[in-house]
């Protein structure tokens, strides 16, 4: 039931039952992710920093439907594009000091690790596991098998990823990220104000600090 679903989509640091469906209902800051990108993974520490003193939701979402719905390619679908993209991500990796190996295969179905993540609440503690595992470590995630030790680190039973509850709280994510203008991941949504990008986080930083930045006379004449 719904109840039980919002409770599987909690965080670690969730414990009350008043907050079982805040991945869902709760309209201030959010941060929406797919795992199929890695600079959503150069951006979750920041993101993850963060939450010690903001609330922020993690939200996993399928990229592939934002894209479609927007009418967009992926990057790895021009040539020349991904190319700068895969070069610019590890240079970026690179200038942070974080470690990023490509998985086998890019880009790759991230269905099974969106659902793993969403089964174990989109807590702080599975995201960084299976971001390790894809990232980190360079392994395969495109199946449910691949991402079988990940799964046995978190204490998930087998078969949790697979619900028919938490393939419809991945598509309900998707369908919210959507109504709130999403284009892209990993997007930083603050109240109404969308950061996308890990190259916008500084940025999205001055904001969460100093709101009135967006009011400013020329950002609000260049948002009209």
């Amino acid at each position: 039931n719904a109840k039980t679903l919002g409770s599987r989509c909690r965080g670690n640091d969730d414990s009350n039952n008043e907050d079982e469906t805040r991945m869902t209902t709760d309209t201030t800051n959010r941060w929406y992710f797919d795992f199929i990108s890695p600079f959503a993974y150069l951006q979750w520490p920041k993101v993850r920093a963060l939450m010690a003193e903001h609330a922020i939701v993690p939200v996993p979402i399928l990229l592939a439907a934002v894209l479609d719905a927007r009418g967009q390619k992926g990057p790895a679908e021009i040539p020349s594009k991904r190319e700068f993209t895969y070069r610019h991500v590890l240079w970026q990796a690179r200038e942070a000091g974080v470690p990023l190996r490509f998985p086998p295969k890019h880009p790759f179905n991230p269905l099974p690790a969106l659902r793993l993540c969403i089964a174990a609440g989109a807590s702080a503690a599975s995201i960084d596991a299976i971001y390790d595992w894809i990232w980190a470590q360079g392994r395969a995630a495109d199946t449910l098998q691949a991402l079988e030790p990940v799964r046995e680190a978190l204490g998930l039973p087998a078969g949790a990823a697979d619900s028919d509850e938490v393939k419809a709280m991945l598509r309900t994510c998707t369908e919210i990220a959507l109504s709130a203008g999403v284009f892209g991941v990993p997007t930083l949504a603050l109240g109404n104000a969308l950061f996308w990008g890990n190259d916008a986080h500084a940025f999205a930083v001055d904001v969460l600090q100093d709101p009135a930045l967006l009011e400013d006379p020329e950002m609000r004449r260049v948002a009209e």
